[in-house]
């Protein structure tokens, strides 16, 4: 008796891009900021991979965070490179959750809000941050070191945001693939 194992077939719409190592630590540093800003994120995240259809790459949250953790930049990593497919579901579960997260993401990007106001929305952010990268990341790590010791709403931070907000809306998925896929840091 043979055994035929079958493959999914890979989805026409989703292109084949591999991300780097830079674009896999962005891409996880992103998921991270997503976290601190939403106190539930890791349990919106698996809702919108639900919602997605994503179930059979990402089950359950322990293969989610699997995924995540091929980022060498983690206490724990795990070896190898995510196919095309795990990689465009996670920028488009990504991409859900930045519009899930639009209102929030202006107000921190925005000039008309009280700057005391600002300054508090932006201290509140950066120390969740932080507090998550201390959790997950690994200190050692001279790129962990230098995220950890920007001041809040640095320049590093508000990419982050800023990036997250250009990930939301029509052509989100498009302008966030393209700018992992950018060699240029």
């Amino acid at each position: 008796m043979t055994e035929v194992t079958a493959q999914a077939a890979p989805d026409p719409s989703l292109p084949d891009a591999v991300l780097g190592r830079r674009a896999l630590e962005r891409l996880d540093l992103l998921l991270l900021t997503v976290e601190a800003l939403d106190l539930n994120g890791g349990e919106a995240m698996l809702w919108a991979t639900r919602q997605l259809g994503f179930d059979s790459i990402f089950p359950n949250r322990v293969e989610l965070w699997k995924r995540r953790c091929h980022n060498p930049l983690r206490r724990s990593t795990r070896r190898g490179q995510l196919s095309a497919v795990e990689t465009e579901a996670l920028i488009r579960i990504l991409c859900v959750m930045a519009d899930r997260l639009y209102p929030m993401l202006h107000q921190l990007l925005s000039s008309r809000e009280p700057e005391q106001l600002t300054r508090e929305r932006w201290t509140l952010v950066d120390q969740r941050l932080r507090d998550l990268i201390e959790e997950r990341m690994n200190p050692r790590r001279g790129a962990i070191q230098r995220l950890l010791g920007v001041e809040p709403g640095d320049a590093i931070q508000r990419q982050l945001v800023l990036t997250l907000a250009l990930a939301s809306g029509p052509e989100g998925v498009d302008r966030l693939r393209a700018s992992l896929l950018d060699p240029t840091p």
